[in-house]
């Protein structure tokens, strides 16, 4: 273990505020409510906020503006006098029947990222969809600004207030509701937040975020939430025989780290270990990306990033299950101590690999890493990583694969689109069993094949999963970045995925212990 300093990301991501009030502020800048289409027009649906003059008032002039109520509309009108509100926001919904805690992320999701210079904010939603609403507005509301040099000076006024008016904060969104939905609240609340530091972590740029930093963040968010860390420099993963931790970063004068993060309240029944792949930038090494497009590959520590989120989520949400997270991190570089493909190396435990790409970097840290996590016997292991071009592939750019154990590989990726985090259960290939083998070491860490490079990714993986360990491995390549425009509650730039999926996993097994 060695010791850390702190360290503070350079810039944060900016988001709304959110509260639960039982009655709205006497006054406010906008109320949001819900329109649909009905069989003869606009419908506006009911609200506490607003009486039937008033209600009559906003429709009239919402038809004015040419409301419709379908999917995705918003429309902004004057609110009547004495309302209490400066302005009317209806969203549009098609209609209620299909308005699900999916829909509702996403329409209020889209609300915020559109509403982000209204102050305060006052929204009504039906009681079931309040959290769902509440985790859209915080989520879609985020913005990454990035890392800016100051302010102009005074000689520049209008260029100043231009800059200061882009600083602003966000406003506040107040949801109404009574104190049975106070913990559904808080709950959505530290989900969703839990979401936008690994939107935070990922956005970051390589040249601030490296394993020795991404180590120290990890050590200060974690001891301040009352978790136990444990830090493996490079001298003590070569001691422990973490071989292929070390063999991506060598390459990198930034050397590696392992960090490991225990979530451990009293009379849990069952433990999780979380492995989540670190790499903090990805040349491809020796095995060189195309330029084009590399400098997405600050967000190759996404699945890290989104296990730190994770395993911080289950001790602020109290889950009564025992977490491990295992975080590899390392740098993947060219250099003249890099790796070569041929290579033979040999991973913590024992098995050794060929190494025929060094772009095939990711599963090999995470092979150390799931060996390390093994030897705690867990009940249940989940990994995820941005593995394969071959996930956007078979997939597409949202959608996870999922691969494991059938069972928990199968609840795995059914919990994910239940949260609205898209994913799909996928096979491991028998024909992979024998083509993961070479005469150089036991296993190498490509085919030479085009077809099912997520499944043979995962099968390599698979070999490293200790015995009687329900295993899940969530593919992340696609869903964990989002290079077009925002979407719903989805931002440009890093998405979060799959936070939401794994703590929804953590509560799931901890209420299956309760019955």
């Amino acid at each position: 273990m060695v010791a850390t300093s702190t360290f503070a990301l350079p810039a944060r991501g900016v988001f709304p505020g959110v509260e639960l009030l039982k009655k709205a502020p006497k006054h406010a800048e906008a109320l949001i409510v819900l329109a649909v289409k009905g069989e003869d027009g606009l419908e506006l649906c009911a609200t506490s906020l607003l009486d039937a003059g008033a209600t009559r008032t906003v429709f009239d002039s919402l038809v004015a503006v040419g409301a419709t109520g379908k999917a995705g509309e918003l429309k902004r009108v004057p609110a009547p006098a004495k309302s209490g509100f400066t302005s009317v926001v209806a969203l549009g919904l098609d209609n209620m029947e299909d308005f699900d805690s999916e829909q509702a992320r996403r329409t209020l999701g889209s609300a915020a990222r559109h509403l982000r210079k209204v102050e305060t904010a006052v929204i009504d939603v039906p009681a079931p969809l309040l959290a769902a609403a509440t985790e859209g507005v915080l989520l879609g509301g985020y913005e990454y600004r990035g890392i800016h040099s100051p302010e102009s000076s005074d000689k520049d006024k209008a260029t100043s207030k231009d800059k200061a008016a882009e600083k602003k904060q966000p406003g506040t969104f107040y949801f109404i509701g009574g104190k049975d939905q106070k913990d559904a609240f808080e709950h959505a609340k530290i989900t969703a937040e839990s979401v936008i530091l690994a939107r935070d972590l990922v956005n970051a740029p390589a040249n601030v975020l490296y394993p020795e930093s991404y180590a120290q963040f990890i050590s200060a968010e974690s001891k301040e939430a009352g978790l136990d860390v444990e830090i493996l420099d490079e001298k003590e993963l070569e001691k422990q025989g973490f071989g292929g931790i070390l063999a991506v970063g060598k390459g990198s004068q930034r050397p590696p780290r392992l960090v490991r993060v225990t979530w451990s309240p009293k009379k849990a029944k069952k433990t999780v270990a979380l492995v989540g792949k670190g790499i903090t930038f990805d040349t491809g090494g020796i095995s060189l990306k195309p330029g084009n497009g590399m400098w997405d590959m600050i967000s190759d520590m996404g699945g890290s990033a989104a296990m730190v989120a994770s395993v911080l989520a289950a001790a602020k949400l109290e889950i009564p299950v025992k977490v491990v997270a295992t975080l590899p991190l390392a740098e993947n570089m060219p250099s003249g101590s890099a790796t070569r493909p041929g290579d033979v190396i040999t991973h913590y435990g024992g098995i050794t690999s060929e190494v025929l790409n060094t772009d095939a970097e990711g599963r090999l840290v995470l092979a150390d890493a799931i060996a390390r996590a093994s030897e705690d016997d867990p009940d249940y292991l989940i990994d995820t990583a941005t593995l394969t071009g071959a996930q956007i592939v078979a997939l597409g750019s949202r959608t996870a694969g999922v691969m494991g154990t059938a069972d928990f590989r199968d609840r795995v990726a059914e919990v994910g689109r239940e949260v609205g985090e898209n994913a799909w259960a996928m096979p491991l290939l028998e024909e992979h069993d024998e083509e993961i083998s070479t005469p150089a070491a036991d296993i190498r860490n490509i085919h030479v094949k085009r077809e099912g490079g997520m499944e043979f990714a995962a099968t390599y993986l698979q070999r490293f999963v200790g015995e009687d360990i329900a295993w899940a491995h969530i593919d992340v390549a696609g869903p964990a970045w989002n290079g077009s425009g925002p979407r719903g509650y989805t931002p440009k730039r890093a998405t979060g995925v799959p936070v939401r999926t794994v703590v929804a996993v953590l509560e799931e097994i901890a209420a299956q212990d309760k019955k």
